[in-house]
């Protein structure tokens, strides 16, 4: 699935993941550093070590397609890597739960730009999982993360598997934060339980090509599970490889 871009009056109307409103301006940048400006100056970035973290990833590596526009763009693969206010957005609501030494899962790692982010945000005794179901994906993965901090894989901070990120990955739970990358009809029981006590998900609910929630998912002390719906979104679906490949050829 390719993104679209509409031009009505100057203002671009975007149809594809991670993109937080229906109407919004595309603003084009030149590096990281000015992205990074550009998303504080349009309040999309407020936190201040979301703001460094993202300085320190060249999304560059990880998108060739316009890297710098404030826009979700093709990976290959009928996936795409979510807009750069996605990431902050996602980053930000979980910032509480990625620290030093936390425990992270990224569903839908697609070219491993935001698995890498939280690796930096729970540091060097932090473990940050990041899972996808297209084989060619993952590979690439693998390369940008090597070609850009390959002390991340290394010291097996980040680790980076084939699998149904519906199901999550058990051999690593509990996770202090988890992050889903696509939209899901029903949240996934297995991603509520591998969620730990006192953790949050941040997880795009509803079905393709309507209109979609954002849904903050925290795991109280005593195991209670808070549902809060945030903001409209539109991402790509949550689904299995066999439909994403038949999407893609």
């Amino acid at each position: 699935m390719q993104p679209l871009f509409v031009i009505v009056c100057g203002v671009f109307l975007l149809q594809n993941c991670g993109v937080s409103a229906m109407w919004r301006i595309l603003h084009s940048s030149s590096n990281q550093d000015e992205l990074v400006k550009v998303l504080k100056d349009t309040g999309s970035l407020k936190d201040r070590r979301v703001a460094d973290v993202m300085r320190q990833v060249d999304r560059g590596k990880y998108c060739k397609e316009s890297p710098y526009v404030d826009g979700p763009m093709s990976i290959g693969y009928g996936a795409t890597i979510s807009a750069p206010h996605m990431h902050a957005y996602a980053l930000e609501k979980l910032k509480d739960h990625l620290v030093e030494g936390a425990r992270a899962l990224d569903v839908g790692a697609g070219s491993g730009y935001l698995t890498v982010c939280m690796a930096l945000m729970v540091g060097a005794s932090g473990r940050v999982v990041g899972v996808e179901h297209m084989p060619e994906l993952l590979n690439k993965s693998i390369t940008n993360v090597m070609h850009d901090k390959p002390h991340l894989l290394r010291d097996s901070i980040i680790k980076l598997v084939e699998g149904d990120g519906r199901a999550g990955y058990s051999k690593e739970a509990p996770y202090n934060a988890i992050h889903v990358g696509a939209a899901a009809e029903v949240i996934p029981q297995q991603l509520i339980d591998q969620l730990a006590e006192g953790g949050r998900m941040v997880i795009p609910v509803g079905p393709e090509d309507v209109a979609q929630v954002m849904v903050i998912v925290d795991k109280k002390e005593d195991g209670e599970v808070v549902r809060t719906t945030d903001t409209s979104v539109r991402f790509v679906p949550l689904t299995d490889r066999e439909k994403q490949q038949d999407n893609y050829y």
